[in-house]
């Protein structure tokens, strides 16, 4: 994409870690997937707070001029947990409903490597697409294979038979920012909803998240 063109999406939720792993490709890969969604004129909606992936990202998307919002639990708002905000910040009461408004808010989702929140997180958004709660993409930026393992776990799970193979085709992939952007702008859902995405429109469904909201 040429540099300072637009995209379809307005917000993309970010999952990654609060620790900035190991080593500097991490980093790297946070610090490149804020410049393209600035790049993109990408607002980014992530777990709030300044340390780990978490912070490089949300201050590179900042510092870009793109809008930041931080969607964290009143439990994790203490300096010395969270680190200084960086942008908007919206505090909720738990983690399912931090979850929720960030669902709410973006129009796709993206994971950088992290640990089991960012995995939980990242699945819970799968798990939502194969129900029909809503239509929208979901990828994992593979940093140098880190998550290998993980989609050679849903691919054993076709093979055995737990996941349909259009169900798998919800995980979009790619080792680097521009890539796996482009593969989710590009991407149309074509598995099976769980239930019919009308369904979910209820209100005893509280804060899960209604497209286009």
């Amino acid at each position: 994409m040429e540099e300072g063109s637009s995209s379809k999406f307005k917000k993309i939720c970010v999952f990654c870690g609060s620790h900035s792993g190991h080593r500097e490709v991490f980093s790297v890969a946070a610090n490149q997937l804020g410049d393209e969604l600035v790049n993109r004129k990408i607002s980014l909606v992530y777990g709030g707070g300044s340390i780990g992936l978490m912070g490089m990202i949300a201050q590179r998307v900042f510092d870009g001029g793109c809008r930041v919002l931080g969607v964290i639990p009143k439990a994790l708002v203490p300096l010395e947990i969270s680190g200084a905000s960086v942008g908007e910040v919206h505090i909720v009461s738990d983690m399912h409903e931090r979850k929720a408004e960030m669902a709410r808010e973006a129009d796709a989702f993206i994971a950088l490597p992290g640990g089991y929140g960012t995995m939980e997180e990242v699945l819970e958004m799968i798990t939502w697409s194969q129900l029909g709660i809503h239509k929208k993409p979901v990828g994992l930026l593979n940093v140098d294979g880190y998550y290998n393992s993980l989609l050679a776990l849903f691919d054993n799970g076709v093979k055995e038979g737990f996941i349909k193979p259009s169900a798998r085709d919800i995980v979009l992939s790619a080792s680097n920012a521009i890539d796996l952007l482009t593969k989710m702008e590009q991407h149309t859902p074509e598995h099976d909803h769980v239930a019919p995405h009308e369904s979910w429109q209820m209100k005893q469904l509280g804060d899960y998240p209604k497209e286009g909201t």
